[in-house]
């Protein structure tokens, strides 16, 4: 596939789940959890039934998914002579992703792109309907983006979400160097951790900050809290850590609490039945924080739109580095950079780390 260098370079006729609508071949898909639950409900959306699941190796144990037992991949090439393999699962494993492309040699393969956060998932899949009617916008931070590689990877994710094609999601990735690089973290004293999980960014980051003496950490899910609290307690600076979701107002919300990364406020996404909720305080930074602040970090899980919303004040009084992950919805590779750009910020990079599908997406903003 050409490397992109504007959206206008995108024209494709047909995206990735109008090509598996109209295929005659069986849809058998690599995967089990969330993911799969999603693009099997995506794919009925369109029609397609998937003949069957497979995972690897290690993972087959006899196991049924949506009905069906579960196969191996050599178990599925004994039972069709041919057939589309749809990958279901993330990962950042190099090791994973080989055996994809390897794979994908092999047979005709897709990754479908589904949001990882969104209250009605087939009404906000990026198919080319939304592509369509985003153009304009896509087309705005294509331009005002400040350098060739940084909308080289914008136009790539949009063909990859488009497409559900491996080549253009895994090339033009990076490694943290480029992005601390880009950011220029040598003088940052003061930062401020949104989604700060167990402390794993905060460590990132101060291995490129030899000069941080204070972090502000937010973090919802209890059982993360403990964690980054613990750390808290042992790390060489300041870390004060609050029990509460970035948001735009000081108030208490609903909260989906899964002990992980994956952990969301249920205002922000549509719940399955069953969901078990807590209640959480949500906070806007700018109510904790009146110092000096050098950086802001925003990975809150679908909720970024809000968190940027409730740190404005601090933004414009002391114009911090902003890293803001973009991959939670559909349209937040659009919306959130015409947000930070809003409040005044020229220079916009994007940079990914290597992962299957398009997480990792970042926006840089400084």
């Amino acid at each position: 596939m050409k490397i992109f260098e504007s959206i206008a370079d995108i024209d494709v006729a047909a995206d990735v789940w109008q090509k598996l609508a109209a295929s005659d071949k069986p849809v058998v898909m690599y995967g089990m959890g969330n993911g799969a639950d999603k693009i099997t409900e995506a794919l009925g959306h369109f029609g397609v039934e998937v003949a069957d699941y497979f995972a690897s190796d290690g993972f087959v144990r006899g196991q049924s998914f949506h009905g069906k037992r579960v196969l191996s991949y050599a178990e599925v090439c004994g039972k069709y002579s041919d057939f589309i393999v749809v990958v279901s699962f993330g990962t950042r494993l190099p090791e994973v992703a080989a055996n994809i492309e390897r794979i994908a040699d092999e047979r005709e393969l897709y990754i479908p792109d589904v949001p990882v956060v969104c209250e009605n998932l087939c009404g906000e899949l990026f198919d080319l309907g939304y592509f369509r009617a985003h153009r304009d916008e896509l087309s705005e931070v294509c331009d005002l983006l400040a350098d060739d590689q940084s909308r080289r990877i914008f136009c790539d994710i949009i063909a990859y979400r488009l497409t559900g094609e491996p080549e253009p999601l895994l090339r033009h990735t990076c490694e943290p160097e480029e992005v601390y690089g880009i950011l220029g973290t040598e003088d940052i004293v003061s930062a401020a951790d949104l989604g700060a999980y167990d402390g794993d960014s905060i460590r990132e980051l101060a291995g490129f900050a030899p000069k941080l003496s204070q972090v502000t950490a937010l973090e919802p899910d209890a059982r993360n809290f403990r964690k980054l609290t613990a750390f808290a307690e042992s790390a060489p600076y300041r870390i004060d850590a609050f029990n509460a979701a970035a948001w735009d107002s000081d108030c208490e919300l609903e909260f989906t609490s899964g002990g992980n990364r994956n952990s969301t406020l249920s205002s922000t996404v549509g719940l399955k039945t069953g969901a078990k909720l807590k209640s959480v305080q949500a906070r806007r930074l700018d109510s904790l924080l009146t110092e000096p602040l050098d950086y802001i970090k925003y990975d809150v899980e679908g909720a970024e739109y809000e968190a940027l919303r409730g740190s404005e004040e601090l933004i414009m009084r002391f114009r911090p580095r902003l890293l803001v992950s973009l991959y939670h919805r559909s349209g937040d590779i659009f919306r959130l950079p015409l947000l930070v750009r809003s409040i005044g910020y020229e220079k916009l990079y994007l940079r990914r780390y290597r992962s299957i599908p398009a997480w990792d997406l970042m926006l840089i903003a400084k």
